[in-house]
């Protein structure tokens, strides 16, 4: 019986060092500018999500991340923290923020609902001074 243990820890131990995880960038408290974005179907964003391919609704905590922190997609239904106003907020990754279509590269495109989770008050949606980070 001992063998067969041993046998076993010696295949965990071979399949778990052999394993290869592509590593997402971890980032703590971020500068970027958080903008404002419709992922509904006919909003500004554009087409559906490049995560899922899907529209999504303006009422839930949803973003868009410029090119480089969006990284290859790795960053998909993750969720990141933002800080700003004051305040902070959790909010899904849902699609990318092309960086080679003229979205800056430190863009956290967010829904209305994240500017609202804020606190900003509506006249002043647009642009504003951030910090994200991976939870």
């Amino acid at each position: 019986m001992r063998t067969v243990i041993r046998a076993l820890l010696v295949l965990l131990i071979l399949a778990i060092s052999t394993h290869s995880v592509e590593p997402k960038p971890q980032l703590s408290g971020e500068k970027a500018v958080l903008t404002i974005n419709s992922f509904e179907k006919g909003g500004d964003g554009g087409g559906p999500s490049e995560c899922d391919g899907h529209y999504h609704s303006d009422d839930t905590l949803i973003v868009a991340l410029s090119t480089r922190w969006y990284n290859h997609g790795h960053r998909c239904h993750n969720y990141i923290t933002i800080n700003g106003n004051g305040r902070s907020v959790k909010a899904m990754v849902v699609d990318e923020c092309d960086s080679n279509g003229g979205c800056a590269n430190n863009i956290v495109d967010a829904s209305k609902a994240v500017w609202k989770a804020l606190g900003v008050p509506k006249q002043q949606w647009g642009e504003l001074k951030v910090t994200w980070s991976d939870d």
